[in-house]
C-alpha cells in the first residue's frame, strides 16, 4: 500500500482570492476560491456565508457524478469553514479537473483545502482525502488508479 507521488502549489492564478493545484500521480485538479463577496439577495443568509462549489470536468458539461461530488465537497468544506464570521456573503470554490487517472475525489478535496487556505479564509481545522478501494479478494487498494477503480 503506497500513495502515488503528489505535489501541490498555491497562488497560481491571479484573479481568484485563492488558488491551488494538486497533483496525485497523473490526476490533477486546479482550485480557485472567490470571496467572501457580496451575495445575491436570493441566496444570502443573514447569519453566515453561503458556500458554492462547482466541479468542472476536463471535457464536456458537468453531469450527475459531478453534482454528487460537489455536494460531498460542499459538506466537507462547510464543516470546517467558519461561515458565521462572514454573514450575508458568498464564497465560491471552483474545481477544474485537468486530468483524471484515478482517486479524483481525494485530489479534489486536497485541492479545495489548499485553495481555502491560500484565500486566507478562517477554518476550524484542515482536511485531506485519500481514496481506498476494496479488491474482490479482500485486499485494500490505497490510492487506486482509474483502471483499478473500474
Amino acid at each position: 500500500c503506497r500513495l502515488r507521488p503528489f505535489s501541490c502549489e498555491q497562488g497560481l492564478l491571479s484573479r481568484p482570492d485563492g488558488s491551488a493545484a494538486f497533483l496525485q500521480g497523473d490526476t490533477s485538479v486546479l482550485a480557485g476560491v472567490y470571496g467572501p463577496a457580496e451575495a445575491k439577495l436570493s441566496k444570502e443568509k443573514p447569519d453566515r456565508a453561503v458556500l458554492e462549489v462547482l466541479l468542472r470536468p476536463k471535457v464536456g458539461l458537468p453531469g450527475v457524478l459531478e453534482r454528487s461530488r460537489e455536494q460531498l465537497l460542499r459538506r466537507t468544506c462547510q464543516a470546517v469553514l467558519l461561515q458565521a464570521l462572514h454573514p450575508r456573503t458568498a464564497i465560491s470554490l471552483v474545481l477544474q479537473v485537468l486530468s483524471d487517472a484515478g482517486s479524483l475525489l481525494s485530489c479534489c478535496l486536497n485541492a479545495a483545502c489548499v485553495g481555502l487556505m491560500d484565500a486566507g479564509l478562517p477554518l476550524s481545522s484542515l482536511f485531506c482525502g485519500v481514496t481506498c478501494a476494496l479488491h474482490p479478494d479482500g485486499t485494500i487498494l490505497l490510492d487506486p488508479t482509474a483502471r483499478q477503480e473500474q
